[in-house]
């Protein structure tokens, strides 16, 4: 008997009372999350390992994933271990049409199951994923429990290290609660040897955007989400990538506000990109949609260049509220919402977008070069 005819049940129970019932893969646990998804054909390492996706049900709308395992992930030096965005899984399960048994790999990984396994993360296979993605596109703040044949919910409390006073019955919705402390580094980091330095704030930081400055010639101090940025000394600074609601990240907003009364670039992406807006005086609110996958378009303000990208997030900055000394730098080309933001005088910009991909399409690298050539 094969291993896929040897699964278990599983079902997805969404909070709009759909029900999706399949075989159950990686560990034998209930979770809940935020229902998202993601259309790359490739990638899945990748995105399972983004601390974006933190709280978060990832469903793969491509017919089969896991046919080239997990690549290798190098002890400590992270730069060399392509494949990974950060050093484990951070979404709460996935959802997929089917998964790949064995793993066929040139750096000698593991197969996408037992990486699973090995970090009591679970999924569903079985699904009519491409419906399920019109479902969540379709719904309004969907959520979801994956529940395997036979587990109690009772058991799934360590799998929410950010949810207090947790009850069985309820969906896990990340935005209501600070996720900086699970996903920010707890110390000061430094990598690269280059002549500029950028001080990156970690709201979840993904390693590829650590890789490139790096490449690029820079030397990065990573320092936590909390950090008295007074006492750092860089040339620059990024605000990370990172999951949840960005009015939900402490005092974060006004440290940042404090930045952009001074003079040296700074740099946002995706949440930081909404954590700058909020520290320019710009509103934030909740999509009705989101914006998901790696096939968002966006035209670049003026001029109307289209560019492919990446994105994962669940709130967009208000235009309306955009101040007199920002100008809009990008829009998404299928419901106009910003894209990016730059101010009139100073070195100051942001990109809800992933300039960084991995995974995605890399049209929009040139936004770090333009940050660092600021420096």
């Amino acid at each position: 008997m094969t291993k896929k005819q040897t699964r278990k049940k599983a079902t997805l129970e969404l909070s709009n009372g759909m029900k999706f019932e399949g075989k159950l893969i990686g560990s034998d646990v209930a979770v809940s999350g935020e229902m998202v998804f993601n259309t790359g054909m490739l990638g899945y390492s990748e995105s399972m390992s983004d601390p974006s996706y933190v709280g978060q049900i990832l469903v793969f709308s491509f017919c089969l994933i896991g046919n080239y395992g997990v690549p290798t992930l190098n002890g400590g030096d992270f730069f060399m271990s392509y494949g990974h965005e950060s050093s484990s899984i951070k979404t709460q399960g996935i959802i997929a049409s089917e998964i790949f048994d064995e793993c066929y790999h040139h750096n000698n990984g593991i197969s996408l199951e037992e990486w699973m396994i090995s970090q009591q993360v679970p999924g569903i296979v079985g699904v009519d994923t491409r419906y399920l993605v019109q479902t969540i596109r379709n719904s309004r703040n969907l959520f979801g429990w994956i529940v395997p044949e036979g587990c109690k919910r009772e058991n799934t409390l360590k799998k929410f290290p950010f949810v207090e006073n947790f009850k069985k019955d309820e969906y896990v919705d990340p935005s209501k609660f600070n996720l900086m402390p699970t996903v920010s580094t707890p110390t000061n980091q430094m990598y690269g040897q280059g002549k500029k330095k950028v001080a990156v704030v970690d709201c979840g930081v993904k390693w590829n955007i650590l890789r490139m400055l790096v490449a690029k010639g820079c030397q990065i101090e990573l320092i936590p989400w909390d950090s008295d940025f007074s006492k750092v000394q860089a040339d620059g600074w990024l605000i990370s990538n990172g999951p949840g609601d960005p009015r939900n990240t402490g005092d974060l907003v006004n440290r940042v506000a404090n930045l952009l009364e001074g003079t040296k670039p700074v740099l946002g992406i995706c949440l930081g990109h909404q954590i700058i807006s909020l520290a320019s005086g710009a509103k934030i609110k909740k999509m009705p949609y989101g914006h998901r996958s790696h096939n968002q378009p966006v035209f670049a303000i003026p001029g109307h260049k289209a560019f492919m990208t990446s994105q994962n997030h669940s709130y967009t900055v208000d235009q309306s509220t955009i101040e007199p000394s920002w100008d809009l730098w990008f829009e998404n080309a299928n419901d106009k919402g910003v894209e990016g933001i730059k101010h009139k005088t100073k070195p100051f910009m942001s990109v809800q977008f992933h300039p960084e991909a991995s995974s995605g399409p890399n049209d929009t690298g040139w936004i770090l070069d333009q940050f660092i050539k600021a420096l």
